[in-house]
Parts: C-alpha cells; structure tokens; sequence
C-alpha cells in the first residue's frame, strides 16, 4: 500500500506541494485537513474514541473523523469519505469554516493544520471500522464542554482546540425537539 500525502499549503490554504503524512507530522508542515462533527436530532455529538493501535493519540476520545484531503478531493467529498471509512455511513456534511492550528504531540510529532470543519447530522448507530475507532459514544455539547474541564487528559489535543474554536457554531446548528 503506498504511503499516505497530505497537501501542503500556505496560510491562505494554497497547495504548496505533497508529502508523506508521517514526514509532514514529524515536520510539523502546514497541510490541509478537515474535522467532522455529527450530531443527532438531539443535538447531541457523535464521538469517537481513537483506535488502540494509532500512532498518535491512541485510545483518546475525538469528534466523529477526521482526517487529510488527498490531492484533488474537494473538502466535503473528503469528509464523507473518511466518515465512511472511520464511521461506516454517510450524511449530507456542510462546512462551517476554517482555521489554523498546531498541536504537538509527546512522540515528536506536531499537527500543523489548516483544518476545515464541518457538521452532519445522523441518527443511527454508526459500524465502526475497529483498525480505526475503539469506540462511540453520543454526548450533548454541553457534556462534552464540561468534560473537557474535568477530565481534558481523555481527549485529543486537536479536539479540545477545534471545540472551543467553534462551540458557538455548534450551538447554532442544533435541532431543538
């Protein structure tokens, strides 16, 4: 299986060239990105809890996926395939913005990204793919915010970043029942 690229961009989000995921970690090269939030009628978030066997935060809770675009992938398509691939289904995704962010991690890697989030809604169980996802659970976001206080060890830097980033985001697409 051939290794991974991500795409390198400048600060305006501008491809700059590819490379091996790993070595843009090890780097801590600016690349593209995006992070998936889905959330229930409830208005409650699918989480992920990340694969025992990642090279980086394994066993860590995180949003639903999220992962790198490959070259040529446009945001949203790349987003809903990796919820497939991660998550095992599939949902209308719409991106609330973008945003920049760094992160390093305990074994010398650094997440430099230029991360595109977006949201979906689902309200299904989802069939994880265990090389990938641990575990799931549903949490309100007003759960998830004060879990983070309590207990922000459990969950991924890049989460706890991208959460806070756009919590008001999320208060705005939630459907009251």
């Amino acid at each position: 299986m051939q290794e991974e690229k991500v795409i390198l961009v400048n600060e305006l989000d501008e491809p700059i060239g590819l490379m091996p995921k790993l070595e843009a970690h090890e780097k801590a090269l600016l690349h593209r990105a995006f992070s998936v939030f889905v959330l229930n009628e409830k208005g409650e978030i699918m989480l992920q809890q990340r694969a025992l066997g990642k090279y980086h935060s394994p066993g860590l809770w995180t949003n639903t996926c999220c992962s790198h675009q490959r070259a040529g992938e446009e945001n949203v398509e790349a987003g809903k395939r990796r919820l497939m691939e991660e998550m095992g289904f599939q949902t209308d995704l719409t991106e609330l913005f973008s945003f920049i962010y760094k992160a390093p991690f305990d074994n010398g890697l650094t997440e430099h990204e230029f991360d595109h989030v977006m949201i979906g809604q689902y309200d299904k169980e989802p069939v994880i793919n265990p090389n990938e996802v641990a575990s799931w659970k549903w949490m309100s976001v007003e759960a998830v915010k004060s879990d983070i206080k309590l207990q922000p060890e459990i969950y991924t830097a890049w989460f706890k970043i991208i959460f806070d980033q756009f919590y008001n985001h999320l208060s705005k697409h939630i459907t009251k029942s």
